[in-house]
């Protein structure tokens, strides 16, 4: 069954600037060079701090996001990973198939498996959980993805902004059986701290939609579908 391809485009990241100084005049070379130094370290303080702040958003350290990009390339190359994951959502939220109405009423995991409608979801959900996770730094894009993916569930009729809690366990648990012994301890702490953000985001953007009377946006991953240039 012919894969659906990445939807969404990457979006660079803002490149540093370094501070500026001037130098220090040879006649005031030793207390002008003291005051440089002070004056560099603060900057270099001041911008470590400002990187901190940017990562702290989502939860994570620069070597945390660093080491969920690198760890979660090995959960993409599963290509049953989605299937897995939503299986085990089923099985912990019986009421969540339910919304299906093109595979609701299936019970067999292996035909559930072979079903194109939901192979079809969840890409789309792998998809929007890739974006996120390999954009984590770019916390305004991932910010404004999950937002509007939380705002789109609005045409879902029983669908609420706590639903998406029920993401947590089963996606905890299905990187874990895919990892295996790649699932450390720390790694379950740093995947703990991603899902969280990006569920609660979500909610927050459904809670801020259901207060509005505006229409629910389509989802980003399925904006981007629809401009995508059909293939020749």
């Amino acid at each position: 069954m012919k894969r659906i391809r990445r939807l969404a485009s990457r979006i660079p990241r803002p490149k540093c600037i370094a501070p500026g100084g001037s130098e220090a005049t040879e006649s005031n070379s030793n207390k002008n060079s003291k005051k440089d130094g002070n004056s560099f370290s603060e900057l270099s303080a001041k911008s470590k701090a400002s990187d901190m702040d940017n990562n702290n958003k989502c939860g994570l350290s620069v070597r945390q996001v660093f080491l969920l990009k690198q760890n979660w390339k090995g959960v993409m190359r599963n290509d049953d990973f989605g299937i897995d994951f939503h299986l085990r959502l089923f099985k912990t939220n019986e009421g969540l198939q339910a919304m299906f109405q093109k595979f609701k009423h299936i019970q067999s995991d292996d035909e559930l498996r072979s079903n194109e409608a939901l192979e079809y979801h969840a890409t789309m959900v792998m998809n929007t959980l890739d974006d996120a996770i390999t954009h984590i730094d770019n916390y305004e894009f991932v910010y404004t993805l999950l937002c509007e993916t939380g705002a789109s569930h609005k045409r879902f009729e029983g669908f609420e902004p706590t639903t998406f809690l029920n993401i947590k366990q089963p996606f905890l648990e299905a990187v874990k059986v895919t990892l295996g012994d790649r699932y450390t301890e720390n790694m379950e702490n740093i995947y703990t701290i991603a899902i969280n953000f990006m569920v609660d985001t979500m909610v927050q953007g459904l809670k801020e939609q259901l207060n509005s009377s505006d229409p629910p946006p389509i989802a980003p991953i399925l904006r981007n579908n629809q401009n995508k240039k059909p293939e020749q």
